[in-house]
């Protein structure tokens, strides 16, 4: 009986530890997340930051001056040169929109002159003049249609201008932030292997090592997952490209890399810019374009579903039913970011197993030790 309750009371010790971990996570992170930034930058610059300091005979703070000012450069020159270029193309679409509009409003006004439609206003005309008790709930009906309309206009005008007013408000907001992280980076990465050596002397030499292992594999696997994402980029990039060379639209390896780059946004991928433009090329009346694009779009969301997952599982070291049930499990529980939470956390779980966590934890909870 003592030993049942020396094991529930381990056990509750190790599902206090977790839970509580967790809450502290959930509760800093808000807190701290610059400086996480900050350590993630330094550790992503710190081989050039080590080539200018060992190779090139610099001081370590110059050498992460010069890293850090050649990043930054690097930042800058590519969300100007993306902000230009989506100006540019704001532009160019205000003139197609306008071109729309005359070709819709003179198809529209092609349609109204024709002796079919002539008939069938007179046909209402007359059914109003012999059903007048008809009329007021017809008229009705079209007020409420109007009004529904004009509200959901409003509603997204009003929506999309809110956006505009938050993305500028925010950018004090992420100046001031970016600065913090840039200055955490500096400071982080000027002292690094002080602040690595002054990290491990508080923990013990085996859960250093564990702590070694798992981090190991987390690395191999996030290294696995941008790998993957550039190669379904790619993928994508590259049957874009030929569907568009095949259908013979113009600028077509412009537009395959573009079409590629948005593959990243959230839930829609690719449909971000394929839809809206289906939808355009239906409305302007060039039905072979549109389905050829429409076709396209299907390929390219076919194949992803069949290629994503086993590029995923080779690049990240998984099994490919394991991550596509965490790819499914992630997306139903967390949406969007759960395609990148669940793999993870398949990833954690692996590395953890591989480091003999689970085993150590379970004999701290059978027996009372635990080797670490």
């Amino acid at each position: 009986m003592d030993r049942r309750l020396a094991i529930a009371w381990r056990l509750i010790i190790v599902v206090a530890i977790i839970g509580g971990g967790c809450f502290v996570v959930w509760w800093a992170l808000p807190l701290v997340y610059p400086f996480i930034l900050g350590w993630l930058l330094a550790y992503a610059l710190n081989p050039l930051v080590s080539f200018f300091h060992l190779k090139a005979r610099f001081p370590r703070w110059l050498a992460v001056t010069l890293t850090l000012l050649l990043f930054t450069a690097a930042m800058l020159t590519i969300v100007s040169a993306l902000v230009m270029r989506l100006v540019s193309q704001i532009m160019n679409l205000s003139g197609s929109l306008q071109s729309s509009v005359a070709w819709v409003e003179t198809t529209f006004n092609a349609f109204l002159a024709r002796p079919d439609i002539h008939d069938l206003i007179e046909r209402i005309n007359t059914f109003y003049k012999e059903n007048p008790n008809y009329q007021e709930t017809i008229n009705s009906r079209v007020s409420d249609t109007a009004q529904a309309l004009t509200a959901a206009g409003t509603s997204l005008i009003g929506g999309f201008l809110n956006g505009i007013v938050s993305v500028l408000s925010s950018l004090p907001e992420v100046a001031t932030i970016t600065v913090v992280v840039l200055l955490a980076s500096f400071f982080i990465s000027k002292d690094w292997h002080r602040h690595l050596s002054r990290l491990s002397d508080w923990f013990p030499e085996g859960l250093r090592r564990r702590t070694g292992e798992v981090a190991k594999d987390l690395k191999q696997a996030l290294f696995g997952y941008v790998r993957a994402q550039l190669i379904m980029i790619s993928i994508t990039a590259v049957v874009v490209t030929s569907g568009l060379f095949m259908l013979g639209v113009e600028n077509a390896i412009s537009i395959g890399l573009l079409i590629g780059f948005v593959d990243l946004l959230p839930y829609l991928g690719v449909g971000a810019a394929m839809i809206p433009w289906i939808g355009y090329v239906f409305l302007a009346g060039d039905w072979q374009l549109g389905t050829g694009l429409s076709v396209l779009y299907g390929v390219v969301l076919v194949a992803r579903q069949f290629i994503e997952p086993k590029v995923l599982a080779s690049s990240v070291g998984l099994d490919p039913l394991p991550t596509l049930i965490a790819m499914f499990v992630g997306l139903k529980l967390f949406g969007f970011f759960g395609l990148i939470i669940g793999p993870v956390s398949i990833v954690v779980l692996t590395a953890c197993h591989r480091a003999r966590v689970f085993r150590d934890v379970g004999r701290f909870i059978r027996f009372g030790t635990g080797r670490l």
